[in-house]
């Protein structure tokens, strides 16, 4: 038999590889006839004699592969004796989670001959379905606008959401989980980018800072939304450039101003790249943009960009 798993998402791809290990496992209690092999250094003839070896206990063999499709010589040498290998009784299983050349051979035969399963990134009611069902293995409840705002902050990252998840299961313990615990706990992925474009911009790297809100925009983020984050930490930086000139300590900035630590740590850093002046005027420019925007002068796509350039 030969099972192929492959797509994006690894968080499902693996959460389902490991199922099918734990499953032999159980089943073949002598831990013999589990082989894992790095598909990229793998030789063909090392796997066909490690498969063909007799097994002492008699036990299926769960040979796991990952990665092969980089491997032309092993893929050339798999396919020329590939169909032997579709009725043997011991398992091969392909596990992929790089990106797969289009009109691969292997992958062609893989799809014919195997059972396999895609893992594409989950969306919308499909990503929603797929967090309540983790809380609630957890024994959690979280109520909808919480799990929308989670699922705003995160996005189809499961690595990520499943972290988060578990987070503000410890932080609640068995209570109803609610927007605040959320705005609370997590730090939304598109903010730490923000930061690293604000990086970019303090270091006057006007070509990095519009490449990485470019990658947003190609993913499909709102511009305004990215504007009105970038708002959002000019408004933080000014706020603690000022506490900073007045001497106040890192622990007074978050009593005072009720950010999150983490928002505070990094602003505390940036603040340091920018003069009052300098912070006062980059703001204004934000505003200016903003209405420029709302006004129908200049489309968010160019607005933001005419931000940056002028920064």
């Amino acid at each position: 038999m030969i099972i192929f798993l492959y797509g994006p998402d690894t968080y499902r791809s693996r959460r389902k590889l490991n199922e099918i290990i734990e499953y032999h496992k159980k089943t073949h209690k002598s831990g013999l006839n589990l082989k894992f092999f790095e598909g990229k250094e793998l030789n063909f003839q090392d796997f066909k004699d490690e498969l063909q070896q007799a097994s002492m206990f008699k036990e299926k063999k769960l040979m796991v592969l990952t990665n092969v499709f980089l491997n032309l010589p092993f893929k050339e040498e798999f396919l020329k004796k590939g169909k032997n290998f579709v009725d043997s009784e011991d398992i091969i299983l392909f596990y992929e989670t790089g990106t797969i050349p289009e009109r691969d051979s292997l992958f062609n035969f893989l799809i014919k001959h195997a059972k396999s399963q895609e893992f594409k990134p989950l969306e919308d009611q499909k990503l929603k379905n797929w967090a309540k069902k983790e809380f609630e293995s957890y024994q959690a409840n979280i109520n909808s606008a919480a799990l929308d705002q989670l699922i705003n902050y995160i996005g189809n990252d499961l690595w990520h959401l499943s972290n988060e998840i578990k987070k503000l299961v410890s932080y609640k313990k068995g209570q109803k989980i609610e927007v605040k615990d959320v705005e609370l706990l997590v730090r939304p992925k598109i903010e730490s980018d923000i930061f690293t474009t604000i990086d970019a911009m303090a270091e006057r790297n006007k070509k990095i800072a519009l490449s990485l809100v470019h990658k947003h925009l190609e993913k499909g983020d709102s511009p305004l939304y990215l504007l009105s984050m970038i708002n959002f930490q000019f408004r933080n930086l000014l706020m603690i450039k000022d506490l900073i000139q007045k001497h106040h300590s890192l622990y007074l900035l978050s009593k005072m101003t009720n950010l999150h630590p983490y928002i505070i740590k990094k602003s505390y850093s940036q603040a340091q790249k920018f003069t009052t002046e300098e912070l006062k005027k980059i703001y204004q420019k934000i505003f200016q943009v903003d209405l420029a925007i709302k006004t129908g002068k200049v489309d968010p796509e160019t607005g933001l960009d005419l931000l940056i350039t002028e920064i």
